[in-house]
C-alpha cells in the first residue's frame, strides 16, 4: 500500500519536504511504520506542484524507480520552490504493472490526483463499469492501468457533468466515493480509499474504506518544522504534538489560508 504527502501554505522548497523530516516520504518509502499490507514502497514515485507565478497548471515529475533510488532528485528538489505539493511512493497492487503511465500523482487541466488504497477486483469487475460512466475526453486520457487512473477520471466527469468550479471538488469527489462505494457492493469487493485533489489552490485528501480497518493518515498544521502550512500525510512525518489522526471516513479540506478542515464522509 502506498504512501503519500500533501503540503499547502508558505513556499518551501521540495529537499526540505521531501528528505530533510526523520521519517520523511523517502523513509516511509524502504521504512514504513504504518501500512497495513506490503513491506516497502519501491514501485515507482511522483511529484507535483504548482508555480502560479508562472501558469495555474501543475508540473508533475515521475518515475517507475524506487524513489531512494533516483540521484538527480535531491539536488533538483533542492532548486524547485512551491506553495503546494502532492508527493507519492506506490506500492503496486499484484498485476499492476510498475511503469511511469501507473504512478502517482496525475495530473489534468488544473488538477492534480493521488491514491493510497485498493479496489479489490479492479480488473475483473470494477473497470469495464466505471469505463462506461467516464466522458469520453477522460476516457481516451487515461494512459496507464491503475484503478486508481481510473478513479480520477471518474472524478473528473462528475466534475464536468456538473458544470463544476474547482469550488466543487468536495461535492464531485465525494460523489465519486459514492459510486465506487455503490460498485463495491455490487461486486462484493473492498476498497480503500485515501485520495488526495488539488486544483492548485485548495486540497482535499479523503480517508475512506469498506474495510474494518483503514489506511493511517495524519493531519497538522502550523508545526515548528513548516510553519505557517498544513500537511497530510500517510504516516507523521516528525514529532510533533501538532499531528492528528484523520478517523476512518472523514476528509481533511486545506483551504488557501493553509488552515485544516477536518469532516465526516457523509454515511453512503
Amino acid at each position: 500500500m502506498c504512501r503519500l504527502l500533501a503540503y499547502s501554505g508558505k513556499e518551501v522548497n521540495l529537499h526540505s519536504l521531501i528528505f530533510t523530516p526523520e521519517h520523511s516520504i523517502v523513509k516511509q518509502s524502504f521504512q514504513p511504520k504504518e501500512m497495513r499490507s506490503g513491506v516497502i514502497n519501491g514501485d515507482g514515485f511522483g511529484l507535483g506542484w504548482y508555480n502560479p507565478q508562472i501558469e495555474e497548471t501543475p508540473a508533475v515529475f515521475k518515475s517507475p524507480m524506487p524513489i531512494w533510488s533516483d540521484l538527480n532528485l535531491p539536488s533538483i528538489t533542492r532548486k524547485i520552490v512551491t506553495p503546494r505539493a502532492f508527493v507519492h511512493v506506490r506500492g503496486a497492487s499484484i498485476g499492476m504493472a510498475i511503469a511511469p503511465t501507473n504512478s502517482h500523482p496525475f495530473a489534468k487541466e488544473k488538477y492534480l490526483f493521488m491514491h493510497n488504497g485498493v479496489t479489490e477486483n479492479f480488473r475483473t469487475s470494477f473497470m469495464r463499469v466505471m469505463r462506461r460512466q467516464l466522458l469520453d475526453e477522460y476516457y481516451a486520457g487515461i494512459e496507464g492501468t491503475t484503478d486508481s487512473e481510473h478513479v480520477f477520471a471518474l472524478f473528473l466527469s462528475n466534475m464536468k457533468r456538473n458544470s463544476a468550479t474547482p469550488g466543487d471538488m468536495e461535492t464531485c469527489l465525494l460523489d465519486t466515493i459514492a459510486q465506487m462505494h455503490k460498485l463495491a457492493q455490487e461486486f462484493n469487493s473492498h476498497v480503500v480509499l485515501n485520495l488526495g485533489v488539488t486544483d492548485g489552490e485548495t486540497v482535499i485528501v479523503t480517508n475512506y474504506t469498506t474495510f474494518p480497518v483503514a489506511a493511517s493518515l495524519y493531519c497538522a498544521e502550523n508545526t515548528a518544522t513548516f510553519p505557517h502550512a498544513a500537511l497530510i500525510c500517510s504516516e507523521r512525518m516528525f514529532q510533533d504534538d501538532a499531528w492528528e489522526a484523520v478517523p476512518p471516513n472523514h476528509f481533511v479540506r486545506i483551504g488557501k489560508d493553509a488552515k485544516l478542515q477536518l469532516k465526516p464522509i457523509p454515511q453512503i
